[in-house]
């Protein structure tokens, strides 16, 4: 190329070139905007928006994935723990709309057909009550220990053999209920529940004695162990020295200890329906004791101040057959049990509670009254609805 050859360069406006940019630019806006608008009205997008609605911002696909495992363990579960985890969830929506400010804590099961508590239960340990009674369970499951903000542990009228050692773990349970059971054990762990307020072991079969280290329960005021086998009262007893009420009704007592002044803030006694033929003088010395109740039969001797006390309830309950027949019925009754041992082994049987609920309610009766019947007999009394 010489040097005094030109070359011929393109002039043109630059305001020309912004223009055919700005078009282009708005037909590729206009068509995104038109593609937008079809795929909103097209049906992927409509399941993608429903999808969002039920499992949250979540994408079409991983919405089907959630469905599908979802299926899988409901085909996988029996048709029992479908009706559990179902009635679970209506119940616990009928709790949150009746209590909105307590977030589900309560859970309730009854009937005889469940035989053991469903495993769907382990993933709400969030619960703070269980209310489980009249069912066919005989043992708690594993995962109690991961319910560690259980309060209260209600489970009467079941056929739970014994209590698992894991019950220690539960450090804030303050109402345990295993009342009508099957019992004949108590775990030396559960004195680890030191903040128990209420414990009710009432009517189990072979429930004889409670283990020593229940003696640290010391908030405990409330303590039923009725219609046992209890020939004494268990040492741990005598260390509770906060408790109110004390529960020995229908055991095999034949005396009362003579420490029981331990208790300084005693107020209600049961001790009716054993074979006491006396009370001990340091009986007097609780200040807070208001009312007493024993059986009248058998009992000679009682301190004339728990009788004439005008601030003590002394109510003695008198049985109506007498007390050779009686006993004759009583040896009648061991030898028949021992002759069908095998046969009651294998029949499933729980003891009735109707009598007790009974003179609970007869005896909270006379405590509103100023004064009580110096005598009292037990009459059986059959309606016809």
């Amino acid at each position: 190329m010489g040097p005094n050859r030109k070359v011929a360069a393109p002039v043109c406006d630059l305001s020309l070139i912004r223009g055919i940019w700005e078009v282009r630019v708005k037909k590729y806006r206009h068509r995104q905007k038109k593609e937008q608008e079809r795929v909103e009205k097209s049906a992927l997008a409509s399941q993608n928006k429903e999808a969002k609605r039920v499992f949250g911002p979540l994408s079409i696909l991983e919405a089907l994935l959630v469905a599908a495992r979802t299926a899988q363990r409901w085909m996988s579960r029996t048709l029992e723990e479908n009706v559990f985890v179902f009635l679970l969830e209506v119940q616990q929506q009928d709790q949150s709309e009746k209590h909105p400010d307590q977030k589900n804590l309560i859970f309730q099961l009854e009937g005889e057909r469940w035989m053991d508590v469903p495993r769907e239960l382990q993933w709400r340990t969030y619960l703070q009550e269980w209310h489980i009674q009249r069912t066919r369970i005989r043992q708690l499951p594993d995962f109690l220990a991961l319910f560690t903000q259980l309060t209260v542990l209600e489970i009467p009228k079941n056929l739970i053999t014994e209590l698992p050692p894991e019950i220690g773990k539960l450090t804030q349970l303050r109402r345990l209920n295993v009342s009508y059971n099957r019992l004949f054990r108590v775990p030396p762990e559960l004195g680890e529940c030191e903040k128990l307020e209420r414990l009710e072991l009432a009517g189990n079969h072979n429930l004889c004695e409670l283990p020593f280290e229940l003696s640290s329960l010391k908030q405990l005021v409330h303590l039923d162990i009725s219609e046992n086998r209890f020939v004494s009262i268990p040492i741990c007893a005598l260390r509770m020295t906060g408790l109110q009420l004390l529960d020995l009704s229908n055991n095999h007592l034949t005396d009362l200890p003579q420490d029981m002044d331990r208790l300084e803030e005693l107020t209600t006694l049961y001790v009716h329906k054993n074979h006491l033929s006396y009370l001990p003088l340091c009986l007097t010395n609780i200040s807070t004791l208001k009312m007493i109740v024993v059986s009248g039969d058998e009992l000679t001797s009682a301190p004339t101040k728990l009788c004439s006390s005008p601030e003590i309830k002394f109510i003695r309950l008198y049985d109506n057959p007498s007390r050779e027949k009686r006993r004759k019925e009583e040896e009648e009754k061991k030898r028949r049990e021992k002759e069908n041992r095998r046969w009651r082994e294998q029949k499933e049987e729980v003891k009735d509670s109707s009598e007790k609920e009974f003179m609970e309610a007869y005896i909270s009766t006379l405590k509103d009254r100023d004064t009580v019947p110096f005598s009292t007999t037990k009459v059986s009394i059959s309606c016809l609805l």
